[in-house]
């Protein structure tokens, strides 16, 4: 497991970062060789939260091309002219969507089979230790310090999405502040309960 610092510009923010992993690799990989997709276009799919709009900021901000976040909210006669004019210039274009690919229903139809010939890339959930690293991640972007046995114990009994590591680890800051101590387990117990209620079985 891995993360890759992205140098993106933010009013002098840190860099962003993304963990990558098993859902992520391929799509990221992709990146590098947006010079060799069907008609330089890609469409990355994939979850809430799942970092679909900071590799977007990336690809456009490296120089490597344009892209389109949250493509499927665009106007789809502008979104065409876009594509037109990306092909017009050779200019490599990624789209982002939310959520699989078979989600997106496109009513233009010369848009749809451009699109439809695009080179689609999907991010999948996340398996154990790329959860376990994403937890970690959003606990420190938030300031929290959590254990070594943090994740371990975690892990098992979360929702597996990026989503839910966002959430969780927003749940436990905010009881820990609440509580003005540091999140040990019973923090990290009482988060899980409240996102997840006292009767989950994975709790026990």
């Amino acid at each position: 497991m891995s993360q890759i610092a992205l140098p993106l510009q933010a009013g002098g923010s840190a860099p962003g970062r993304i963990v990558v992993g098993t859902a992520n690799r391929a799509a990221l990989e992709a990146m590098a060789l947006a010079g060799t997709w069907p008609f330089r276009t890609a469409i990355l799919f994939g979850p809430p939260r799942s970092g679909k709009s900071l590799i977007a900021r990336w690809f456009a901000e490296s120089g490597a091309g344009e892209a389109i976040d949250d493509a499927p909210a665009m106007d789809e006669t502008e979104l065409f002219h876009r594509w037109n004019r990306a092909q017009e210039s050779g200019t490599p274009l990624l789209l982002t969507a939310t959520g699989g690919e078979g989600e997106w229903q496109i009513a233009l139809p010369d848009l749809a089979s451009r699109l439809g010939a695009a080179l689609h890339l999907e991010i999948g959930a996340p398996d154990e230790d790329m959860l376990a690293e994403l937890i970690l991640l959003n606990a420190e972007q938030r300031g929290l310090v959590l254990g070594p046995d943090a994740a371990a114990y975690l892990v098992p009994r979360m929702e597996r999405s990026h989503i839910a590591a966002e959430r969780l680890a927003a749940e436990i800051d905010r009881i820990s502040l609440e509580r003005k101590a540091p999140p040990t387990l019973g923090i990290w117990r009482e988060a899980l309960e409240s996102l997840y209620g006292p009767n989950e079985p994975r709790l026990l």
